[in-house]
């Protein structure tokens, strides 16, 4: 007795985002389901699970996504490497099964039963795509080609490593001179450029703050937008071609090829980012090198928020409310004749009052003041 083909049509990854996004309150509901009651799952890997179903969700229910489907294996890439310091087998296997729940729950109840079997194909072939790119970057023990004393040897470095940055933090401790502090990061991981780009929460806008070829960082500046959902994930990021991911222009302006984006916090608020590159050179990175800058990047975190511990050096300076609002006009771009309409006040008022800030924050320009002030909290 011959058994019944069961032929489906094939889609692509547009087809199955528009799915994804048309079910994505549903999909998220039984992730949230299965997470909780999947009795396997060791309470500490919980958070670690949803944070990453979490992330996953948000990437593929993200506006315009459906644009990249010519080169939807990249972008899967890419959202991988921002996860990656915080996966191991054990949990990509975990986080597989529970979408993959939450998908079946769904199709259960979508009377579509070709169009449902065309889905779950490809989820197959996204998660086998995710899988074979997991494991390339993979350093799980079971998995390792490294000796014991490789990675002791390995482990010591990196510690040292932290040792001399932490020794570099202390070093520079209240002499606000966070361009020393990067130039150190350079040599000591050796990249040849690193650059501050400092994060307003209200605008959901960045800036260029701190790095060589300053009038080209400070150049920078713009809203995050389309595939910036890479940009708030708590982990670095490795783009190995940024073009889908940087404008062009900015490309061409700095020279990029691949760069790591080490994200700044304190206490949950993003800060902003570091920049790692070497200057039009593509390069690999490691699922180690980005573990050890993910420590970087929590210690100049707490570097710059270490307001909290200078209160009385906080004390001690004394803004007026208008050199209040020409501080947090300053940290968002705003140039001297912008500043003198919005405040009705003339250029040579806006550049006197500047002047001042400079001298209550022992700053020798417009962008020391704004570091200053970032680090001192009395900006956000």
């Amino acid at each position: 007795m011959k058994q019944q083909s069961h032929e489906y049509e094939e889609i692509n990854f547009e087809q199955f985002i528009i799915f994804i996004k048309s079910h994505s309150r549903q999909i998220r509901e039984n992730i949230t389901i299965y997470t909780n009651l999947e009795p396997n799952i060791m309470e500490e890997d919980r958070i670690i699970i949803g944070t990453l179903l979490d992330s996953f969700i948000h990437f593929l229910s993200h506006p315009d996504i459906e644009e990249i489907s010519n080169h939807y294996e990249d972008h899967l890439d890419t959202w991988l490497q921002s996860q990656i310091t915080i996966l191991n087998t054990r949990i990509f296997n975990y986080f597989c099964l529970i979408f993959e729940k939450a998908i079946l729950t769904l199709m259960a109840n979508v009377k579509q039963h070709n169009r449902n079997i065309s889905i779950l194909m490809f989820l197959l072939s996204v998660f086998s795509h995710l899988f074979h790119s997991y494991k390339k970057c993979s350093d799980d023990e079971s998995e390792s080609t490294f000796s014991k004393n490789e990675k002791e040897n390995e482990e010591l470095r990196r510690l040292y490593l932290l040792d001399q940055l932490n020794e570099i933090l202390i070093r520079t401790s209240g002499s606000n001179n966070l361009v020393q502090v990067l130039k150190k990061c350079e040599e000591l991981f050796h990249y040849k450029r690193c650059v501050f780009y400092a994060y307003i929460p209200w605008s959901n806008q960045f800036y260029g703050v701190i790095g060589s070829e300053l009038t080209k960082v400070q150049s920078m500046r713009g809203q995050l937008n389309k595939q910036s959902s890479f940009f708030n994930t708590k982990g670095p990021i490795f783009l190995k071609n940024p073009h889908n991911y940087v404008k062009e222009e900015h490309i061409k302006l700095f020279n990029l090829s691949s760069v790591i984006f080490v994200p700044l916090f304190n206490q949950q608020q993003l800060l902003g980012w570091l920049t790692f590159d070497q200057v039009g050179e593509e390069f690999d990175c490691s699922k180690e090198e980005l573990v050890l800058l993910e420590q970087v990047g929590k210690r100049i975190g707490l570097y710059l928020s270490r307001n909290q511990n200078e209160g009385s050096r906080i004390a001690e300076i004394q803004l007026t409310e208008r050199e209040t609002m020409i501080l947090d006009l300053l940290a968002d771009g705003y140039d001297n004749k912008k500043m003198g309409e919005l405040l009705h006040l003339s250029e040579h008022t806006i550049r006197d009052y500047i002047s001042n800030l400079m001298t209550k924050l022992n700053a020798k320009n417009r962008t020391q003041v704004v570091s200053s002030a970032f680090r001192l909290g009395l900006i956000e």
